[in-house]
């Protein structure tokens, strides 16, 4: 099986050189996941313009966000995703406990449960929620808007997590704790 490599930014296009020199001056590094994904300067730009077009005026706050990705990304069985996110949340205020909570798809925060949990059951129900899980989301006070971003936050978070399961790139954060 052909082993895919984790690319020097000089050895990307012209396009991909500059927007991860971009991604290293506002991350201090360039993370392997990003640098691969490189290879094609279109996916590289529409992850990372998806990602911050997200963030803007967003139903969600930073922390919500990765608690979206942490449990998409324990959906998809994603250790890269998992080291990433898990550094991420705990950034954001979320403990290591909460982090693993998240993952397990339960915490106390209603909002925050329900959210987690719409997103776990899109990623697993392959973007089929189910009643259950969607009356519980509307049933806190989310909205059209919140599902329709809810949507995009999972398939752009599986779409990385599918990046990693097809390259098997080395992970260069920290470990999450198992489950």
């Amino acid at each position: 099986m052909k082993t895919v490599n984790v690319p020097h930014k000089e050895q990307l296009g012209q396009e991909a050189q500059v927007i991860l020199t971009s991604v290293e001056k506002k991350m201090g590094k360039i993370p392997n996941l990003y640098a691969t994904i490189g290879y094609s300067s279109s996916a590289l730009k529409a992850m990372l313009e998806t990602e911050a077009t997200l963030a803007h005026n967003s139903s969600y706050t930073a922390k919500e966000r990765e608690a979206i990705n942490l449990v998409v990304s324990q959906v998809n069985d994603c250790d890269y995703c998992l080291a990433a996110h898990t550094m991420l949340a705990k950034l954001n205020g979320f403990s290591e406990e909460d982090t693993l909570r998240i993952r397990k798809g339960s915490v106390e925060d209603v909002r925050l449960d329900a959210i987690i949990k719409l997103a776990q059951s899109i990623a697993k129900n392959k973007g089929n929620a189910g009643y259950a899980a969607l009356e519980n989301f509307y049933g806190v006070g989310l909205d059209e808007k919140a599902i329709v971003e809810l949507t995009a936050l999972v398939a752009l978070r599986s779409f990385t997590n599918y990046v990693f399961a097809n390259t098997q790139i080395p992970i260069d954060f920290p470990a999450a704790k198992s489950l």
